[in-house]
Formats: C-alpha cells, sequence, structure tokens
C-alpha cells in the first residue's frame, strides 16, 4: 500500500501559531497572509501598531485560524524578549517564525562607521537569534518547527553601495547554515532571498540611486529589470507564497538552504 500523500493534505498549517515579524508591509505582509491561507493561527509583529491592527481582519479572511498583532521594534531586545515570552505565555508556542525587518541604508563600505554595522547586526542578526531561542522549545516539544529567514540575493552577490545589508545578510547565511546542523529533528531553518520586489524598501533604494547618479527613477527602474530574466520585479504575494510553502509539513526535508526567489536575475548556478 502506498505511503504517498496527497500534496494538498501536506499544505496544512492547521493547529499551528506562526509568528510573523516585519509583517505591517511588503513581504513581511504577504508572508503573514500566504500563512493565514494555509489555516495557520498568524500573530502578526512590527513597529507600526496601527498598520498591524489594518492587517487582522484580512488575515482573518485569508483563513487563519486566529489572528493578533504585537508592536514591538527589533532593535529594542529586551522590550522584544518580554513581549514575545508573554505571547508564547498566553497563546501558547510558537511553531513557525518567520525572521524579517527592514535593510540598513545604502552605502559604500569605506564610509560606513562601525556603529552602523553595529546597530544593523542587532536588529537583523542578534533579535534573530532572541526569537528562535525564545521559540525552539516549543518547537522542540510539538516536534514541529519552521524557522524561515527573509534576506536578500546579496548573500551570495554582494549589492553595490549596499555595504552594510551585505556584510549582515551575509553572516545570517553563516548563523542559518550553523543553526541548520544544530537543530533538532522535525525542526528546519531556510532562507529565501528575494531578488527585486516591489516593497517600499524597493521605492526608496531606487529613488536613493536616482539622487546619487542623476539619472531618472523611470530609467533606473528599467535598468534593473532588464537585469531580471523575467523582466519584472516581484510581488511581495510571490514571495510570501515560498515563505509558506517552507513553512509547511511538504518541506520536511528541506534544510539549512538559500534559496533565490528573484526572476533569474543572479547568474551563479
Amino acid at each position: 500500500m502506498s505511503n504517498v500523500q496527497p500534496l494538498g493534505g501536506q499544505l496544512s498549517l492547521a493547529g499551528r501559531h506562526a509568528l510573523v515579524c516585519g509583517a505591517s508591509a511588503g513581504i513581511g505582509r504577504a508572508s503573514a497572509l500566504a500563512l493565514a491561507s494555509l489555516g495557520a493561527s498568524v500573530t502578526a509583529l512590527a513597529r507600526r501598531a496601527e498598520a498591524l491592527h489594518a492587517l487582522l481582519p484580512q488575515l482573518r479572511d485569508a483563513g487563519a485560524s486566529d489572528a493578533h498583532a504585537v508592536a514591538a521594534d527589533q532593535e529594542d531586545r529586551a522590550g522584544l524578549e518580554a513581549m514575545v515570552t508573554a505571547l508564547i505565555v498566553t497563546r501558547g508556542p510558537v511553531h513557525v517564525l518567520i525572521n524579517n525587518t527592514g535593510g540598513p541604508p545604502g552605502g559604500a563600505a569605506l564610509d560606513a562607521e562601525p556603529a552602523q554595522f553595529e546597530r544593523a547586526l542587532g536588529r537583523i542578526l542578534l533579535s534573530a537569534q532572541l526569537l528562535v531561542r525564545l521559540c525552539l522549545p516549543g518547537m522542540r516539544d510539538t516536534r514541529f518547527g519552521r524557522i524561515v529567514n527573509i534576506l536578500s540575493t546579496s548573500v551570495r552577490e554582494p549589492i553595490p553601495n549596499l555595504a552594510v545589508g551585505n556584510t549582515v545578510r551575509a553572516a545570517m547565511g553563516g548563523w542559518t547554515k550553523t543553526l541548520a546542523n544544530e537543530l533538532p529533528p522535525g525542526v528546519t531553518i531556510n532562507n529565501i532571498l528575494p531578488g527585486y520586489t516591489s516593497t517600499e524598501r524597493l521605492a526608496e533604494l531606487a529613488q536613493a540611486t536616482a539622487a546619487r547618479t542623476g539619472r531618472p527613477l523611470a530609467d533606473v527602474e528599467a535598468d534593473w529589470k532588464r537585469e531580471i530574466p523575467e523582466g519584472r520585479f516581484a510581488e511581495p504575494s510571490e514571495i510570501g507564497n515560498v515563505v509558506a510553502f517552507l513553512c509547511s509539513p511538504a518541506a520536511a526535508y528541506i534544510r539549512g538552504v538559500s534559496l533565490a526567489v528573484d526572476g533569474g536575475r543572479m547568474r551563479g548556478i
């Protein structure tokens, strides 16, 4: 008798609790909605409380078994720890953790002050380490855990004029691969490397590039699109759907991978 299960049944996250960081906009918001569509209970975390509370009914409409908001700043790790500890006490273990936060300002490496690297490492890497340690006991006890980090293609190919971001994202890549060998069976960790995606962050980078080079914004965006075999920027939902798949039972054997979702822009194999 075949032990193959239909794929649809392996995508459900019913009975699972997902904590999505940076959920107020962009890829974080899209990831929260995609996880909701698989039936997860979703806690959306970000700094902007008003945007989070506007998201809650959309999460329920998308299929979330429950939806909750936590307004927290990932740079304030003491406050973050207190809020997530309270969340676990009141709402139960976190089975799915999406580490996602905005990138640091652009600039050349030679122009960056040490404090810029320290701030970015704190917000991106150290907050992720803290959250993994807080959520892991519940994942271990239930023998189900999914950790997905939203990073950048700069993990593999540094992006010009994003020196601090390149450095910290690469550090996250090494951290992820190390944890993949330490986490218990049933608890996986993977990275998503988005390419150019239609978000507030991309709009800011395009405007900064146009200002720095003196070129029209439309020309900057057109040049970027020419680098992409698909010929367009990604929609946040396209990234969110891949995040949701990696969090599903169907992806149980994917571990320690950095998956580019970039329309084919990166040239390396």
